[in-house]
């Protein structure tokens, strides 16, 4: 299921990244990766909060459909 359907606060694992390849590369450089544990934290008007790696991302709506979990 995209990430943008993960429930606040449940832990995911990151199965496949779509999208362009520009995207993807971005999305990497951020520690989203195959193999990787996220968490959403919040979900506020058209953007996604998520947990990775010790760090909080903010991430589109529309970017969060692309990372499958």
């Amino acid at each position: 299921m995209p990430l943008s359907m993960a429930k606040s606060g449940e832990v995911n694992q990151i199965k496949r990244i779509g999208g362009k390849e520009e995207t993807r590369r971005f999305l990497e450089s951020l520690g989203f990766v195959p193999g990787g544990e996220i968490t959403v934290i919040s979900k506020i008007s058209g953007s996604v909060i998520v947990n990775i790696k010790e760090s909080r991302v903010a991430i589109s709506r529309e970017m969060a459909s692309k990372i499958l979990v």
